[in-house]
């Protein structure tokens, strides 16, 4: 710090982060990790000596070899010259799509007329299998057996699932037989492990019991450990001169950002209509692209988002231009402008195709390698249009409602685990009095089970899994782009989320702003099972009636579609659905729903509702009663674990915890227990509808840093 000159305020906030960052990092050597979100190599050596200099190789890095992401560029550029040469007789794409998802995919289309023979593995006759002479369809995954090797030492093997369904062959078999090899893929893969990964498990004799061991394990670990670094050297002074001017755009102006949905992806599954209406977790958009521009951006090209209303632009890049609607991204980088790829698919299907715009020819590359960014010659002009995105959520913030959402600090919920709590109180003519204090219900008596959940803000990362995994348990319809327009969506379990706002918590109008950096949070919506529920008090039929257990019941057949308990619901987690979904000619996308094939998508568990009435959450009560009826079978009581709702099996952070609240042993009961005085709260805690569903307090990682420079 000695002599150090001085800085700009903005360069001083930055320096003093990082001071804190470096602090916390040495504090805590051999159990850190640092990691570059570059593609500058020069930025990944400094992060390498770093870590290095922290101790973390061979503790929290491991130093063996992985085999994801292993492609190399020049190779597959070398092979678009030779064809375009004529010099390749022979090509058979293995379950691949360039035509369509590489950047130079139209040169290939153009080469493809030179090579005398094309073969495609393709399930169905995609941008690519279009020019095949021959296409010799591939399982699907789940109707195939294979093994992987993800890194080395490390090995897994895959088991069918189902019988194929179609007249296919494993792709795997047809190439031996190409070879002249009539062994079965199932075979072969035997003889394969038992001469390599069962040789080196010398400590089991019985081939058999090993093969059987493993399909139940999954995953067979011989790496013998995380491995040892070698010795690492750095030139750091050379490296840090060179960060920065390999990626150095010709023109200072936009950076075009290519990145995939967490929904579609690459653009593989882009068939799949529960995917096309997955909103996106930061968006809350579906059913399109659109170029991302952040806040401050947008004011300066006089840009304009009115809810799902925006403007379309012309985004030229190096000669190649797209017209595509803007969406305004809170907490994007001023200067750059986003756009995902996976869209503008044209033999996709008919869920698919014509969807959004095809990104892939606008990746960029630097030397001999493709990068997810372009800092080429980037123009955006308006062009007067406007366009509807369909995004199944407007509002930016929670506009301050603290009994929506409740968050805090690392360091404040370490001296208070009630930090962040807000509560509640209601003026009485007695004074100010707790929410359960006042209630003009009688209450409700649960003899044998009570049924809830745990939801945990800390562990949701908004990915949509459980939202995905409702849908297909419980037959969920999709209803397409312009009913989602129209506010008519169907998902029984939304993810909310919700930006930081910088307005002054009593100038409401200004929190409907996001800030320009904001904080995230994500809230899994669903029925909450209201212990005292608006929605039972003015069903007029009884359709939606409380059970014996805590769940807010729908009996379908009785509900006629008066929608009361809808407008009733503080939650807005009710859907109508408006029309028979499955079985009309204005929604293709679930028209094979009544086919054979398509009637193998529905769980026979669950009804497939009529127009005109009421759908919810139910806590996938058939999940319930089936769990309830095995333990009755083998004369025993419910155990924990014995039930899972669909979404708390899907998530991949355990995020959702569901259980039976009368079972003291359960795991939901213990944390209730631990967390009563702690992080547990219910939303709209003030109107007393006693939510069966709590969700534990949002504790941030992050500290205020006092600037004393």
């Amino acid at each position: 710090k000695a002599g150090r000159p001085s800085l700009n305020s903005k360069v001083v906030e930055n320096v003093a982060h990082l001071e804190q960052a470096a602090n916390e990092l040495w504090a805590n050597q051999g159990k850190s990790l640092v990691v570059s979100g570059s593609n500058d190599a020069a930025v990944q050596t400094v992060v390498n000596a770093i870590n290095d200099v922290l101790g973390n190789y061979g503790s929290t890095i491991t130093t063996i070899a992985s085999y994801y992401k292993k492609g190399i560029d020049a190779d597959l550029d070398q092979f678009l010259t030779d064809a375009a040469a004529g010099s390749i007789g022979t090509v058979i794409f293995y379950n691949a799509n360039p035509v369509y998802n590489h950047p130079k995919g139209r040169e290939l289309e153009n080469a493809l007329s030179n090579i005398k023979l094309k073969i495609s593995t393709s399930d169905r006759l995609d941008e690519t299998a279009a020019f095949a002479d021959f296409i010799v369809p591939d399982h699907h995954y789940l109707e195939s057996w294979n093994d992987a090797e993800p890194k080395t030492g490390t090995y897994s093997l895959a088991q069918p699932a189902i019988t194929p369904l179609f007249n296919t062959r494993q792709a795997q078999e047809t190439f031996l037989k190409w070879a002249g090899n009539n062994t079965d893929y199932y075979t072969y893969l035997q003889d394969s492990w038992k001469n390599t990964v069962f040789t080196a498990q010398s400590r089991i004799l019985d081939f058999q019991a090993f093969w059987d061991r493993s399909l139940y394990d999954g995953v067979v670990d011989i790496s013998g450990g995380s491995g040892t670094a070698s010795a690492l050297s750095f030139n750091l002074p050379a490296v840090a001169v060179s960060i920065g001017k390999t990626y150095q755009p010709d023109k200072q102006g936009v950076e075009l950002v290519l990145y995939q949905k967490i929904s579609i992806g690459d653009g593989t599954q882009a068939n799949n209509p529960w995917l096309q209406e997955m909103p996106d977790p930061i968006s809350k958009a579906c059913w399109d692209n659109y170029l991302t521009i952040s806040q401050s951006m947008a004011s300066e090209l006089g840009i304009k988002m009115v809810e799902n209303t925006t403007q379309k632009v012309t985004l030229s890049v190096d000669g190649k231009t797209y017209t595509v609607p803007v969406l305004i991204q809170p907490g994007q980088a001023n200067g750059t402008v986003g756009l995902a790829v996976g869209y503008g698919r044209v033999k996709a299907g008919k869920v698919g195709n014509l969807v959004g715009v095809n990104a892939y020819p606008l990746v960029g590359k630097v030397g001999n390698n493709y990068v997810n960014f372009n800092l080429g010659d980037i123009k955006i002009d308006l062009t007067g249009d406007t366009y509807e995105i369909a995004r199944t959520q407007t509002h930016e913030t929670y506009m301050g409602r603290e009994t929506v959402i409740q968050e805090s600090t690392l360091s404040a919920y370490q001296a208070n685990p009630r930090a962040g709590r807000f509560f509640p109180e209601i003026a009485t003519s007695e004074g100010k009095k707790d929410p359960e204090d006042i209630t003009l219900w009688k209450g409700h008596k649960y003899p044998n089970h009570h049924w809830g959940m745990v939801i945990d803000m800390n562990s949701c990362t908004g990915c949509g899994a459980c939202t995905v995994s409702c849908i297909s348990e419980n037959n969920v319809p999709v209803v397409g782009k312009k009913e989602v327009l129209r506010r008519r969506e169907m998902h029984w379990l939304r993810i909310d989320r919700y930006y930081s706002s910088d307005a002054p918590v009593d100038d409401y109008q200004a929190l409907e702003k996001a800030s320009e950096n904001p904080e995230v949070t994500f809230q899994p919506m669903l029925c909450q099972q209201c212990n005292n529920a608006p929605c039972e008090t003015v069903c007029p039929v009884a359709a939606t009636t409380h059970s014996t257990e805590g769940l807010n019941q729908m009996t379908y057949n009785r509900c006629i579609g008066t929608r009361y308990c809808a407008n009733n619901c503080p939650y807005k987690v009710r859907r109508f659905n408006w029309f028979k979904y499955h079985d009309n000619d204005w929604f293709p996308e679930n028209t094979a729903m009544n086919n054979d094939l398509g009637k193998m998508v529905l769980n026979p568990d669950v009804t497939v509702r009529a127009r005109g009435v009421m759908e919810k959450c139910t806590f996938c009560v058939q999940r319930i009663q089936a769990g309830k009826l095995q333990a009755r079978k083998e004369k025993r009581k419910v155990k924990d674990g014995d039930i899972v709702t669909a979404c708390a099996s899907a998530c991949p952070t355990d995020a959702i915890l569901f259980g039976d609240m009368n079972d003291p042993t359960s795991e939901i009961s213990q944390v209730l227990n631990d967390e009563v005085e702690g992080r547990a709260y219910h939303v709209l805690q003030e109107i007393r509808v006693m939510p069966n569903i709590a969700y534990l307090t949002k504790i941030r990682n992050i500290e205020t840093v006092e600037n004393n420079a």
